[in-house]
């Protein structure tokens, strides 16, 4: 630790394991405490919290380990199954990605053990290598998430460039990791950062490291990390034609890559950044039943639904299925076609 500020961390780590041993959330893929934790869970349930909440993420990881209770039967899965029971989750990419890995996993007899070995794998990262190299198989290496980057970012008060500053945390971090307990480390980290030291109204008075902290000592911690401007997303626009007879709906399934890439989808033209004319499938009476409104990672989608019912139809892509199946449409499609009055169970 090359900093002053820094120094004052070296007790960082008992305080907070005392307190994960009294405080440690109880999570469907955490072992019993003293079990080293299975390879596969930790992998898998880091890949579904990507971009989601644990209380989201918790039904798909019971549904996922009771349908593929190993990485072996994960990788013998068929793809379209395992995208439609991904569905909900969002990132399609991601569940691209947990196949590709599964299978090269299996391929190779199991997980490597180590974080450099991990990393090399598709989809995992340096905070996933961490995870699993530390929580599985007792590595003293550092899972620096968002949690614990907004712990350290309030511990030292940091007010650099975020970019350097993020890289900074990784080094302390890892400095930190006990030799003995790097399992509970990383987990203690993300439970402070979920439940106490949380983005907005931080629980200082029940934290652990209070007397550590020097966002604390300010007075204000919730502004730190103190990050760049974000840019508001791009606006793009487009429609989703709900097709319907008899009980069914016409779906198509997007090109395999790109994004939704290889998912079930209403049929409708490519998404554009401006409003264009509606062009249907196929001549209909077509109602415009209104607008869905989706956000992805680098834009916002305006979508205009429009819903017809028919007797019969040729349409040169696609088949028709039960209405039920749009419970299993990505997110985005399977708001419009709830709008298109088609009944959408809730996810998970």
């Amino acid at each position: 630790m090359s900093r002053k500020s820094d120094k004052t961390l070296t007790r960082l780590a008992p305080m907070l394991l005392a307190w994960f041993d009294t405080s440690a959330r109880t999570l469907p893929w955490r072992s019993p405490r003293g079990v080293r934790r299975d390879p596969y869970c930790v992998w898998l349930s880091e890949i579904m919290l990507q971009q989601t909440t644990v209380p989201h993420a918790a039904p798909y990881f019971t549904t996922f380990t009771a349908r593929w209770p190993t990485v072996e039967a994960l990788a013998a899965a068929k793809d379209e199954d395992v995208m439609q029971a991904w569905a909900g989750l969002g990132y399609y990419a991601r569940a691209r990605n947990l196949l590709k890995c599964a299978r090269e996993v299996a391929a190779r007899g199991g997980f490597p053990g180590t974080e450099g070995e991990l990393l090399a794998l598709p989809g995992i990262g340096p905070y996933t290598a961490g995870a699993i190299a530390a929580l599985a198989f007792g590595e003293r290496a550092p899972a620096v998430d968002g949690n614990a980057e907004r712990v350290f970012a309030r511990l030292l008060a940091m007010t650099g460039d975020w970019a350097a500053e993020k890289k900074r945390i990784g080094g302390i971090a890892r400095d930190l990791v006990p030799a003995d307990r790097p399992g509970d480390f990383a987990e203690a980290l993300m439970d402070l950062g979920a439940t106490v030291c949380t983005p907005k109204s931080p629980n200082c008075p029940v934290c652990p490291l209070t007397e550590l902290c020097l966002a604390r000592a300010e007075g204000a911690p919730e502004r730190y990390p103190v990050k760049p401007v974000k840019i508001a997303r791009p606006v793009r626009f487009g429609s989703a034609y709900v097709l319907r007879r008899m009980g069914q709906v016409w779906l198509v399934r997007r090109p395999p890559s790109g994004l939704l890439g290889g998912m079930l989808a209403l049929p409708g033209p490519d998404w554009s950044e401006t409003r264009a004319p509606s062009h249907p499938p196929l001549a209909a009476d077509w109602t415009e039943a209104g607008e869905v409104r989706h956000v992805f990672t680098h834009f916002s989608l305006q979508l205009t639904v429009w819903t017809a019912q028919v007797r019969d139809a040729d349409l040169p892509d696609g088949f028709w299925a039960a209405e039920d199946q749009a419970a299993g449409l990505p997110t985005v499609f399977s708001k419009a076609a709830a709008l298109g009055g088609i009944s959408v169970p809730r996810k998970r």
